[in-house]
């Protein structure tokens, strides 16, 4: 419960209000992290906020990417490099890349779900060989709001990335509309296939049926929750649903577990 002090190595302004901090311990080195996994991290003076691990950094450190939505995200995103801040974690489950070995893998990222999702990316573009076909699909409300664009040109040279943002500028020369889509373009074979979803919650419950529809099992379509969590260990039952602890039994979870839990309204 006691967090322990990180230094911001470098911040890094990105789109539409987040930012990308690379954090290091003071003292010893960060624990090992699997992708999916957060960490709870504190603003001093202002209060503590759950952060998906989005990568480790070269040097070493953890990379978080942070939208400004609150009190205490707004004084993380402004806190400036050589600053200290608390850290807790990595805490919950993670994506089973190991599940995905011989697979077709289909990763659909929605905004800023596309941040705890690219550990998995970055592995799978490492190691394709070991994976059958890769997709990504990606959904954004403007293309200004897209996150890590350059990683995405990148990562579109090794396996099939199809973006689609919700409203287009004049330059915008994609797709447009919902993120599902998409996923009739990147011909799901669904007895060999494992999806990895993240993003608001209304797009992941659409993504996991439409992956449904097209054959793919519930229990092979795999999300990863977001919910209030205050203590990430249990304690509090912030993060509670249904008789779930999302900081425990998730984040990441998939989707035969938790479908009747997210149609209860307000659960």
């Amino acid at each position: 419960m006691i967090p322990a002090p990180y230094r911001v190595r470098s911040r890094r302004p990105d789109r539409a209000g987040t930012v990308t901090l690379v954090l290091e311990p003071v003292d010893g080195a960060c624990p090992p992290f699997r992708p999916g996994q957060f960490t709870m991290l504190y603003a001093p003076g202002v209060g503590e906020i759950p952060v998906s691990i989005s990568g480790r950094a070269r040097a070493g450190g953890y990379v978080q990417t942070i939208r400004a939505v609150g009190a205490v995200s707004r004084a993380l995103c402004h806190t400036p490099p050589g600053s200290l801040v608390g850290l807790r974690g990595p805490f919950g489950t993670h994506f089973d890349l190991a599940r995905a070995a011989g697979l077709d893998v289909v990763v659909a990222a929605g905004g800023l779900g596309l941040a705890p999702l690219r550990p998995v990316i970055r592995e799978l573009a490492a190691h394709g060989a070991r994976y059958g076909r890769i997709s990504l699909i990606v959904g954004a409300r403007t293309p200004d709001t897209l996150m890590y664009p350059r990683e995405l040109a990148r990562w579109g040279r090794r396996f099939d990335v199809r973006v689609t943002v919700d409203r287009p500028d004049r330059a915008w020369q994609g797709p447009t509309g919902l993120i599902t889509g998409l996923v009739g373009g990147i011909g799901v074979e669904p007895g060999r296939t494992l999806a990895f979803v993240c993003g608001p919650e209304v797009m992941m419950r659409a993504t996991a049926e439409e992956l449904l529809r097209r054959g793919v099992p519930a229990d092979r379509v795999v999300l990863s929750l977001e919910r209030n969590m205050k203590c990430g260990i249990g304690h509090c039952g912030h993060c509670q649903l249904g008789p779930l602890f999302t900081c425990l039994d998730g984040p990441v979870l998939s989707y035969d577990k938790v479908a009747a839990l997210l149609e209860v309204e307000q659960l």
